[in-house]
């Protein structure tokens, strides 16, 4: 997985990362956005347009926001 969408997204859902993504790989949830860890080319896009900074490359999450990686693997696999 390469980039992860953690708490700040939930509820605020902006989507201007969907609109840069090169490679169409954040879909919407429920709650918030979703990052396709297989698509994803790790190209940071999306994470420098967020208004909320609620994306992170998964090598740079912080304890709290592990549980959002779950989160996308659980969306991706149903």
């Amino acid at each position: 997985m390469a980039f992860v969408i953690t708490s700040p997204c939930i509820g605020e859902k902006a989507a201007e990362c969907v609109e840069v993504c090169p490679v169409d790989c954040i879909a919407e949830g429920e709650d918030q956005y979703f990052i396709d860890p297989d698509i994803c080319i790790d190209c940071g896009a999306c994470q420098a347009v967020c208004p909320v900074e609620a994306i992170y490359h998964e090598e740079e999450l912080q304890e709290e926001d592990m549980a959002f990686l779950e989160k996308a693997r659980k969306f991706y696999t149903t």
